[in-house]
């Protein structure tokens, strides 16, 4: 069996890599499991539920499956109360394999703690050696916002009429619970910046906390980029889950 908690995962397994098993490979849906394969893909989601018969998993026996795959074990594996964990536990006669690029150790969650020391590693740097990977360099930009925090005048209101609470707002505030919109403004100059000095036709992504904060961002760079923009509309793109460029890359 297969697991991972986005069905983005599971497809691309079922397509690609799994495709030379054909039809003995098999993804479990609509709460139904059809025990006539050999290979099973799911999500997590999929095969558990707060209500105990639509746990789909214990339609299975206990040493049905001889290998269990587990994907991005740092997410929800890696708790011990969680919901997943049962999965697991239910089937620990199963050579269990958890695969993660990010592992996890905190009090809340370990990796370790249930999948013990890693038995194979594949680093950074070899991924580059390797061409898997591109080579990089980290160029450092500290924002006094992001170095000191910030906090409002007693009583400040939003743009929307609003009282800002009055505390000491830091990083993990920032385009989630607060938005200074001169950040944005000044993050976008910066990337624009550093494009002038390069080349601003390499490829570049932006990483954001939400689809908000996003848009946001996008408008920010085409008020940067106003030059390239009126020779194509498509050189800065927002790519989210609900946009149509985001929604293409999900098939």
């Amino acid at each position: 069996m297969f697991l991972a908690d986005r069905n983005i995962l599971v497809d691309q397994t079922m397509t690609n890599d799994f495709k030379p098993f054909g039809a003995a490979r098999t993804k479990i849906q609509k709460r139904q499991a059809n025990k006539s394969h050999e290979i099973y893909l799911s999500l997590y989601q999929a095969v558990t539920s707060t209500e105990e018969e639509r746990n789909i998993y214990k339609q299975f026996s206990p040493d049905f499956f001889d290998l269990i795959v587990v994907d991005e074990r740092h997410r929800g594996s890696a708790a011990e109360d969680s919901a997943w964990r049962q999965i697991l536990e239910f089937f620990s006669a199963a050579t269990q394999i958890g695969l993660t690029a990010t592992p996890k150790e905190t009090k809340e969650a370990s990796n370790i703690d249930y999948f013990g020391e890693p038995i194979y590693t594949y680093s950074l740097r070899q991924g580059i050696e390797d061409s898997f990977l591109a080579p990089y360099k980290v160029v450092r930009i500290d924002l006094d916002r992001d170095l000191a925090g910030w906090r409002p005048d007693k009583g400040m209101v939003d743009k929307h009429g609003y009282e800002i609470e009055y505390r000491i707002y830091n990083q993990r505030d920032f385009d989630r619970t607060l938005v200074l919109e001169q950040r944005t403004q000044l993050v976008a100059r910066k990337i624009t910046e550093f494009l002038k000095q390069t080349n601003r036709f390499d490829k570049t992504i932006v990483f954001c906390e939400n689809i908000d904060h996003a848009e946001r961002m996008r408008q920010a760079l085409v008020n940067e980029n106003a030059d390239l923009m009126t020779q194509n509309s498509k050189y800065v793109m927002r790519i989210t889950g609900d946009s149509e460029e985001g929604q293409e890359l999900a098939r």
